[in-house]
């Protein structure tokens, strides 16, 4: 098995996504609220995939690309929101 936590975007909006052997599995897609923020909208894992951490992987890459980018994610997917509030060590980006 293939897995690939990958990032798609352009100067408006991107997605984070999982990609297992080629295939979309998961995606999360935000939207740049003006240069230094960025806005997690939704999560999305197809069906029978539940439970495989795709979700909280693709929050890694997200804070890992606003640290990287220095922006702040404001986490309106409640998904989201779920990891940030249970994962203290992300509290930098918010």
């Amino acid at each position: 098995m293939n897995e690939i936590i990958g990032l798609e975007y352009n100067e408006k909006k991107g997605y984070f996504y999982v990609k297992i052997d080629g295939k979309t599995e998961a995606k999360m897609t935000f939207v740049f609220a003006g240069p230094h923020k960025i806005i997690i909208d939704h999560t999305e894992v197809n069906p029978g995939h539940n439970g495989k951490n795709f979700g909280k992987k693709m929050v890694e890459k997200a804070v890992l690309f606003a640290r990287e980018k220095e922006l702040k994610i404001l986490p309106l997917c409640p998904f989201a929101k779920k990891v940030f509030d249970k994962t203290p060590e992300f509290s930098d980006v918010l």
